[in-house]
């Protein structure tokens, strides 16, 4: 794998992980150790979007918020996805919606019960910097 793909995978992989931990939404110090609902999480061991070659290559970065709907396996109903935060950049879009498919999830939850469910999940094309003093190739 080239260096350049690896970072690809790397940065997509944390962005998308990350953020589908706490659903997207962002963690609440405050919540409670049982919460009514939990949204579903991403369970793929590496993320399944494609950062554009052309914008990577350019440096371009965004990001889209796409709403997911989960059914209580876990299984997206791919139909239901839809972008709701456009990143400006047709591309990003595509290659998020794209991408979504071969997400896998862990069902959501409430009352400690899986259940369907609709959620909002972030879709992050950042490009990661070399270190300094980095010269592998």
């Amino acid at each position: 794998m080239s260096r350049r793909a690896a970072a690809r995978a790397a940065i997509l992989a944390l962005s998308i992980l990350a953020c589908s931990r706490d659903g997207g939404r962002g963690g609440s110090a405050g919540a409670s150790a049982q919460p009514a609902a939990a949204v579903p999480v991403v369970i793929n061991s590496e993320s399944p979007f494609q950062y554009p070659p052309d914008l990577f290559d350019q440096g371009v970065e965004g990001e889209v918020r796409l709403r997911l709907f989960v059914d209580t396996t876990g299984a997206l109903v791919p139909e239901s996805t839809r972008v709701t935060s456009s990143s400006g950049t047709p591309a990003f879009d595509s290659a998020a919606v794209r991408g979504s498919v071969l997400l896998r999830f862990a069902p959501g939850r409430r009352d400690g019960k899986p259940a369907a469910m609709a959620f909002y999940q972030p879709v992050i094309f950042r490009h990661l910097t070399a270190p300094a003093g980095d010269t592998a190739r």
